[in-house]
């Protein structure tokens, strides 16, 4: 399973990248939201992990973006952020992200279920 990481924090990168490509996954990361529009355009991914916070473009707009182009609406996409208002919950999944998960509290088990429960059909 192919995922896309669009993380701008390089730890977050990495750690995110390395126990994915542990548990088998093929991973890919873009630092932006301009590179993970341009990645997933050249190849879609299984799934995308999203970060808000991100330079160029933020993850609303990439989700934006995603829902205007009938090749990535359908790209299952799980944000993963350190806003945790339900305004901004709202507004992801409104924007057709499948789940929302607060970075800061973080568990990378229940990041895997949630991989897991918005690919398998």
């Amino acid at each position: 399973m192919r995922v896309l990481i669009a993380e701008d924090d390089t730890f977050f990168q990495k750690f995110y990248s390395t126990e994915l490509v542990d548990l088998g996954y093929e991973v890919e990361i873009a630092s932006n939201g301009v590179e993970a529009l341009e990645k997933m355009r050249a190849k879609k991914p299984d799934v995308l992990i999203l970060d808000i916070i991100m330079p160029e473009k933020d993850g609303f707009e990439v989700l934006e973006e995603m829902s205007q182009d009938t090749g990535l609406k359908s790209v299952p996409t799980l944000v993963f952020s350190t806003l945790g208002q339900e305004q901004d919950m709202k507004r992801a999944t409104d924007l057709g992200a499948k789940h929302f998960i607060n970075k800061s509290f973080f568990d990378f088990d229940i990041l895997v279920q949630k991989i897991k429960e918005i690919t398998q059909p």
